[in-house]
């Protein structure tokens, strides 16, 4: 758990950096560009569909973990707009919540009592 947590907080800290340099060299535009990329049905398009698609299911599994509680509904909100800048922090902090147990961590606390 502890190698697990070390990725977590180099995910966290590399994409932090990254977005606060794109951020002060290209404005706060982001959804204007990811979209427009889509519609041009390229490959940055593709990939940015894909990457959607990712961040859909990974909100989706943040939900179910809460079990569509309005915490969960919130929490899967953020995991579809943050990526893997929330879910670097979510990890980590529900990791610790669970005392690394991976089953409570990838099921929630309740499923995995069960």
């Amino acid at each position: 758990m502890t190698a697990f947590r070390f990725l977590l907080v180099v995910i966290f800290l590399a994409i932090s950096g990254y977005t606060i340099v794109v951020v002060g060299d290209h404005g706060m535009g982001l959804l204007a560009v990811f979209f427009d990329d889509m519609a041009k049905l390229g490959w940055p398009g593709q990939f940015n569909l894909d990457f959607m698609c990712m961040l859909a299911l990974s909100a989706l599994w943040v939900g179910w973990r809460h079990q569509f509680s309005a915490a969960g509904l919130a929490l899967a909100t953020l995991a579809f707009f943050g990526g893997a800048l929330f879910l670097s922090v979510y990890l980590f902090v529900e990791s610790v919540r669970v005392g690394g147990d991976t089953r409570a961590l990838l099921l929630g606390r309740e499923r995995s009592a069960a």
